[in-house]
């Protein structure tokens, strides 16, 4: 299976028809989150990507929410739940964890003891779709040190799904590691082929 993987397009149109260019090839298709700019320009960023919705998959960032998501896009969102997708259980989780208190904008965030019932829901995920990334894998930001959540990790050490997709720290595009068996990718507004047999 070819997966086509983004996160935090953040209204770059340039990068969102590159992404449309590329989709033809995908069978399934990730959007890790922060499509909008603190919460403006979603409406746009959907429009530019709607020629592949039908085999997206999406979770919201922290520069909208959920339901903003829903609103601007034919695509499957994810927020707490467990779907199957191409024979494969696919969990997603949106926001920022833990919060931001970012004061520039209304970040949307959920605290760590909110997130941990959550995802619970991940239980026998082939693939963990969340937009930020886990604690100590991918998630330095230079100015602020670790931004991963503690509650994300601890759900991989005990699911143990194939893949972990991310985003949000953008110092952190690109990077790849590992808990456990779990491959943890920050993608980033590129395009990201993942191959992963069914």
């Amino acid at each position: 299976m070819k997966i086509l993987a983004f996160s935090d397009v953040h209204c770059d149109h340039a990068a969102c028809q590159a992404l449309v260019a590329a989709a033809p090839e995908a069978d399934l298709i990730i959007g890790a989150g922060d499509f909008a700019q603190r919460r403006a320009g979603l409406a746009e960023t959907m429009a530019i990507l709607a020629p592949f919705a039908g085999k997206a998959i999406y979770v919201a960032g922290n520069n909208e929410t959920p339901e903003e998501l829903r609103a601007a896009t034919g695509a499957e969102v994810l927020h707490g739940q467990l779907t199957t997708r191409l024979g494969l259980k696919i969990y997603g989780l949106g926001g920022a964890i833990p919060e931001l208190n970012i004061t520039a904008f209304e970040s949307y965030d959920i605290p760590e003891a909110e997130a941990a019932p959550m995802l619970k829901a991940a239980m026998g995920a082939d693939i963990i779709i969340c937009h930020s990334p886990p604690k100590g894998v991918a998630d330095v930001m230079v100015s602020r040190g670790s931004m991963g959540s503690v509650e994300i990790r601890k759900t991989i050490e005990r699911v143990q799904p194939r893949l972990m997709l991310c985003g949000h720290v953008h110092d952190c595009w690109g990077e790849r590691g590992y808990i456990g068996q779990t491959k943890v990718a920050n993608l980033g507004p590129g395009v990201n082929w993942i191959e992963l047999e069914r």
